[in-house]
């Protein structure tokens, strides 16, 4: 399924409450999403709230289009994406997997101090 990033604008900011209001507002984004084949991953807010960066699998962007507009949805562009991982590359999947001396840890590359656990007085 193709992977899509999503930008949206929003002229008076995006606004969803965290309640049950808000949960039943996705859940019917969801739903209308599924009926056409269209799977919203996650979005990434800006810190103003005036734009999102929506991920979404769907067989098109006609599909991602027709579920806006039922959706109500403002829609700006769309991008068909891949992921570039950079634990992909053997150089740094290696770093990860060092082993580490005695009291260091090895994190993707990384090397941190292992602190004993805390201990909680009783």
């Amino acid at each position: 399924m193709p992977r899509f990033m999503i930008e949206r604008e929003f002229a008076n900011g995006l606004a969803v409450p965290m309640t049950d209001e808000g949960a039943a507002a996705c859940a019917r984004i969801v739903s209308v999403n599924a009926a056409r084949g269209v799977t919203w991953l996650h979005s990434y807010v800006s810190a103003d709230k005036m734009r999102s960066y929506c991920v979404y699998d769907a067989p098109s962007p006609d599909a991602i289009r027709d579920v806006a507009e039922q959706n109500a949805l403002p829609l700006g562009s769309i991008t068909q994406v891949t992921v570039l991982d950079p634990y992909f590359f053997p150089a740094v999947g290696a770093a990860c997997e060092r082993r580490p001396s005695p009291g260091r840890a090895v994190v993707c590359g990384r090397v941190r101090s292992r602190k004993p656990p805390a201990r909680h007085m009783r």
